[in-house]
């Protein structure tokens, strides 16, 4: 039952970082090791500038976003300090060094900016469980209290630590996609046969039409469970097709942008419907959580009581992110096919695809379930 889930809730938060994190650490440890002499080297400056400028951009699009309410979720369990200015700098030295264990830790898992938000939600949840929670109230002198109580006090400070590590990813993959260009890949041979501007073209038309199936495969959840209209940014009493066709309209932009940001992480279905997932994922926390409310009231609302009021909005997200998903994982398979027929864009095809054996269905399992359980959890 949903009391005894609560009641556990501090076993979990200690399963994660007394079990699972050295577990991890230590596997990633030993798989880079054994990995040294491969031809991907791990480049500790490109992690450590990269990560670190990442998470400084990070801290401060995000600071500047919230500092107006003086609300830090980066600095949630530290306590107050006795000034402002101390309380920015501290907030962007956690920023800085988040940035950099990001670079650190992921460095060879990130291929585009689909997967460095991914990534950076896994992060972002998992940096919740051990800063707010753990270190914040060490680094204070206060004892550690991993009760459901207290995580649901701090809940808000979740949505804002995943909101920062899909910046922190965007970001990331930005500067890194600017590092290999200038110094790592320099061949002047290697040019593709399409200029970028095909490539975005074609992304924007797919993720549209895929966006807009998605968008009729979860209306009748959205219907169903009566948040259609808040969806819309419309008022509950208002019935007919303006939220229907406020909705289509919305999905189809939302679909052009997994377009841009996830087509170079699915090479099948069965990726595709992960990625799609986890796109739906981060939307309900992007959208309705977050930018509907500033866009129809200025101020955003994360706290559990205004979780659980778009619980329902939840399943038709995830809904929507697969449909999306799989729509747009026909149309590019369908035209990769093409391309492998031509010996030119074959070899440059199969290096742009996601190769099997990553961890990218862990990062799946991780922030899926996390995201899904701890809004219902502590809701």
């Amino acid at each position: 039952m949903l009391q005894d889930a609560r009641a556990h809730f501090p076993e979990l938060v200690g399963f994660l970082l007394c079990i699972g994190m050295p577990v991890g650490v230590g596997l990633g440890i030993r798989g880079a090791l054994r990995a040294s002499s491969a031809d991907r080297k791990f480049a500790w400056a490109r992690a450590i500038v990269a990560g670190g400028v990442s998470g400084t951009l990070g801290g401060l699009i995000f600071g500047r976003w919230v500092s107006s309410g003086d609300y830090f979720p980066l600095l949630v369990g530290f306590g107050e300090l006795s000034s402002r200015p101390k309380t920015i700098v501290l907030h962007f030295l956690v920023a800085f060094f988040i940035g950099v264990f990001f670079g650190l830790l992921f460095q060879r898992d990130v291929r585009g900016y689909g997967s460095c938000m991914g990534w950076g939600l896994g992060f972002g949840i998992f940096w919740w469980f051990l800063g707010p929670l753990t270190l914040s109230p060490l680094a204070a002198g206060m004892p550690i209290d991993w009760s459901a109580e207290q995580a649901s006090a701090v809940f808000g400070s979740l949505v804002g630590h995943i909101l920062y590590g899909l910046i922190l990813g965007v970001a990331y993959g930005t500067i890194d996609k600017i590092w290999v260009r200038l110094f790592i890949q320099s061949d002047p041979l290697n040019r593709e046969i399409e200029g970028p501007g095909l490539h975005i073209i074609r992304s924007l038309g797919w993720g549209a039409t895929a966006g807009l199936i998605g968008g009729l495969a979860s209306l009748p959840i959205m219907m169903a469970t009566g948040v259609l209209p808040k969806i819309a940014g419309l008022s509950a009493s208002l019935v007919g097709f303006r939220p229907i066709l406020i909705h289509l309209a919305v999905s189809a932009v939302i679909g052009v942008s997994y377009g841009l940001l996830f087509r170079n992480e699915t090479s099948s279905s069965g990726s595709s419907i992960g990625w799609g997932w986890l796109f739906g994922l981060i939307w309900w926390y992007v959208g309705p959580l977050t930018l509907l409310p500033l866009l129809l009231t200025g101020v955003c609302d994360w706290s559990t009581d205004a979780v659980s009021a778009l619980l329902p909005a939840l399943l038709g997200h995830l809904i929507y992110g697969v449909v999306t998903a799989l729509v747009f994982s026909l149309f590019d398979q369908h035209y990769t096919h093409y391309l492998l027929l031509d010996p030119r864009t074959a070899a440059q095809e199969r290096r742009r695809l996601r190769p099997v054996g990553t961890p990218a269905p862990a990062l799946w399992f991780f922030a899926l379930s996390l995201g899904v359980l701890l809004p219902m959890l502590l809701g």
